[in-house]
Formats: structure tokens, C-alpha cells, sequence
């Protein structure tokens, strides 16, 4: 079975090293010590008293995953940019094309201002997940209310399989709508089609690029808007028209994730498990032998809580063909090394936002996304490996498509009769 690097600690099966020394700070994180946030202390982790809401937990991680669906170029990735201050589009083929490709992912906390009044604007903000949680700016105390991690899904026909892998993770969903454009195109239908299947319950739409139509357009195609979504999950969803490169309304979207969108509820009691839905090599070339890292996997914890100095296991692992031609399933192990959300270093990690996991795994298992779609968890805690599976039934979902009238047909000229 492939096993991690021989310097590995060695621990009991499942069980964290010694807490972390106090200041210690991964060298995949930040870098730079984080004094401004909540302070995690493995030694006094209980985790029978941790919720979502948690300070401890949302100053560093964000608790609740919220996807970006939509049609390609409607402005998935403009919005969670002007929201989180990330720009998700950062590989070079996806900067060539100024498509989204891969799964992006941002952070960001959401504030309110202190002793605000109800249903008045401006009161609601955003900030990068590394911000502190309290700070004073535009003569206002702003306190943190929620973190969030932003999926940022591509629109592009040829890239649903992504798409799907990200809504697997999904809590809520943000449904892009370009206001330039008729409702609906293609990957709107599809996409929503899609949370449909997941049963996802929370979607807020939001009527994206008004500021390049005419208020009669914006408020005939809401009304397209409605008569699309009629009947499905999104029937009651609230409608935001909003500017995401201007920034309009940017405000009014942060306060329905905060009003909107529900804590989930969580189990931190279980024994950890994550979904990868991302990996990576984050070493370069021409380092040094001696400052060379072990692979990173990037997901969701789905239960229980991970700690840093975890000893773990990834199924099913290296896949292999044996010689009578079936499937080989290898896991692999490893230990956990660090924990991180984005620059905010982790001593452990809760059900919800997407982390990254440093390991001591060998780099070239996880460079290029080559542990999608694997479970990570404690040793010896994972489910069975299957590789017969038998489907019981099929459900047929309809995907509803913008149906457009024929073209008539020409009419003769003097020059030219059929």
C-alpha cells in the first residue's frame, strides 16, 4: 500500500499528534502571524460545545459552502470576486479564454454594522477572509455574522461534470442571470436542473449586468425570470438585480446570505471524512530538496472534525489493473501536517467551508487533480472500497429550455422560384 515519508510521526491508529506549539503557523498558510483572529487551542478543543457559528470557527473557516450557477460569461466569477476581493480565475488557459475551467474557490466574511436598523441599505458589507472580526470603517462598528466559501462553477456546456463535483459540497446556491441576455440560455436550465437532483433547498437569483439594459428590459425579462423557475426549487427564490463589476447591490446580496441562507446543521461529533474536489503539488521548480512539501488536497469536511496531526487515510486511492484485467484499489496514507482556509492557518477543521489539507503525501499523487473524487478520513475509519455498483432505479429529470419561435420560411422573389 503506498505509505507517507518515512519521517512520519508515528501516533496510534487515528490519533492526533500533540497539540501544535502556540504561534506555529503552516508554511502553506499565511506566513505571517494572525493575532487580529479567534485563537484555536487543540488542548482545549471540546468538540461537543462547537456549532457553526462558533468563534473560534468562523473567524478562521468559513462554515457554509455557497455555489455560483449560471450560463457561461453571465458573471459567476465577476460576483464572487466583487463579494470576496478573489479573483477565482487564476490558471492560464482559463485567463486566455476568460472562461472559468476548474473549480474556483474564495472566502469571505460577511459584516453587519452594529445597531443598524432593519431594511435600510449600506448596512451590510464584505470582507477577505483574513480581515479581523470586528473593525470600525465609515464611522460604523462592523461585527462578523457569517464566513461563507464561494464554488465557483463553470458555465460552459463541455465542463458540467465540474460543475456537478462542485455542487456536491453546495449548501446554497447563487443562480447568475445575465439581464442582457433571454432567461433562460442553456446552462441555466441545466444548472438548475442540476441543484434540483442535489435537493438543494436555498437559492437566491440574482439578475446580474443591469447596468447595460434599458429598467423596461430589466423588468420584462424578471418577468421571464419567474415564469422560468415557476414550480421548480427556485419558484420562491428572491430575485436581486445587481451589477457585480459596478457593484450594485453587492450590500443587499450580502445581507439575504446572512437573513436567507440557514446555518446547516452540522455533525462534529463522527469520525472526520472530506471530499477531495481538489489536489495539487504546491512545490516549484528548482526548489531545494529540504523545502519541498508534501501534496495538498482541497475539500469539504462532510463530518466530525479534523485535527492537525491527524493520521489519515485516502480511498480509494492508487487505482491499478491487476493481470486477469479487474480494478486494484490501493489507499493511501498519510498524516495531516497542516490545515488551512485560504491564508488563515487551522489546529483543526469543522464540517462546512472548503480547506486545504497539507500532507506528507508524495506530490505526485495529488498534482493536476488526480485525487478528485476520493475520501479522505481517519484510518481505518473509511467505508469498504466497492467496484460493482447496481443502480436500482432512475429518475428522469426534464431540463427546462427556452423554447423560440420558428423562422418563416422565404418567400419567392421574381428571380428565384423554389
Amino acid at each position: 500500500m503506498a505509505e507517507e515519508q518515512k519521517d512520519a510521526p508515528a501516533a496510534p491508529e487515528g490519533a492526533a499528534e500533540a497539540p501544535a506549539a502556540p504561534g506555529r503557523y503552516s508554511a502553506m498558510g499565511s506566513g505571517v502571524r494572525q493575532d487580529h483572529l479567534a485563537v484555536q487551542d487543540l488542548a482545549t478543543l471540546d468538540v461537543t460545545t462547537l456549532t457553526p457559528s462558533t468563534p473560534e470557527v468562523i473567524s478562521r473557516q468559513a462554515t457554509i459552502n455557497i455555489g455560483t450557477i449560471g450560463h457561461v460569461a453571465h458573471g459567476k466569477s465577476t460576483v464572487v470576486r466583487s463579494v470576496s476581493g478573489v479573483q477565482t480565475v487564476r490558471f492560464k488557459n482559463e485567463l486566455v479564454r476568460n472562461i472559468t475551467i476548474k473549480l474556483g474557490y474564495a472566502n469571505a466574511k460577511l459584516y453587519k454594522a452594529r445597531d443598524a436598523a432593519p431594511g435600510v441599505p449600506g448596512n451590510y458589507r464584505s470582507k477577505g477572509s483574513a480581515h479581523p472580526d470586528v473593525f470600525e470603517e465609515d464611522g460604523k462598528t462592523w461585527e462578523l455574522q457569517r464566513h461563507v466559501s464561494f464554488v465557483d462553477c463553470p458555465g460552459h456546456d463541455i465542463l458540467m461534470a465540474t460543475m456537478l463535483n462542485g455542487a456536491a459540497v453546495m449548501d446554497a446556491a447563487l443562480l447568475l442571470i445575465a439581464g442582457n441576455e433571454p432567461c433562460p440560455q442553456p446552462q441555466t436550465s441545466e444548472h438548475l436542473a442540476a441543484v434540483e437532483i442535489m435537493r438543494l433547498q436555498h437559492i437566491i437569483i440574482l439578475q446580474n449586468k443591469v447596468d447595460l439594459v434599458k429598467e423596461e428590459d430589466a423588468l420584462a425579462q424578471h418577468q421571464q425570470i419567474r415564469r422560468f423557475v415557476a414550480g421548480t426549487v427556485a419558484d420562491s427564490a428572491p430575485v436581486i438585480p445587481m451589477s457585480a463589476v459596478l457593484k450594485y447591490n453587492v450590500d443587499v446580496l450580502c445581507e439575504y446570505l446572512v437573513h436567507r441562507v440557514p446555518e446547516p446543521r452540522r455533525d462534529f461529533l463522527s469520525v472526520p471524512r472530506l471530499i477531495v474536489i481538489r489536489s495539487f503539488d504546491v512545490n516549484k521548480p528548482g526548489m531545494e530538496a529540504a523545502e519541498l512539501r508534501g501534496g495538498v488536497a482541497g475539500g469539504s469536511i462532510l463530518q466530525g472534525v479534523l485535527r492537525v496531526g491527524d493520521r489519515i487515510e485516502i480511498r480509494p486511492g492508487i487505482l491499478s489493473k491487476n493481470n486477469d484485467g479487474s480494478m486494484r484499489a490501493e489507499p493511501i496514507y498519510s498524516v495531516v501536517k497542516s490545515l488551512y482556509a485560504e491564508q488563515n492557518d487551522l489546529q483543526y477543521a469543522v464540517p462546512g467551508g472548503l480547506i486545504g489539507v497539507g500532507t506528507l503525501i508524495d506530490p505526485t499523487l495529488t498534482r493536476a487533480d488526480r485525487l478528485v473524487g476520493q475520501v479522505l478520513g481517519l484510518r481505518d475509519q473509511l467505508p469498504s472500497i466497492f467496484t460493482e455498483v447496481r443502480f436500482l432505479s432512475l429518475t428522469l429529470t426534464l431540463v427546462r429550455t427556452l423554447t423560440l419561435p420558428l423562422p418563416l420560411p422565404l418567400a419567392p422573389t421574381p428571380d428565384h422560384t423554389p
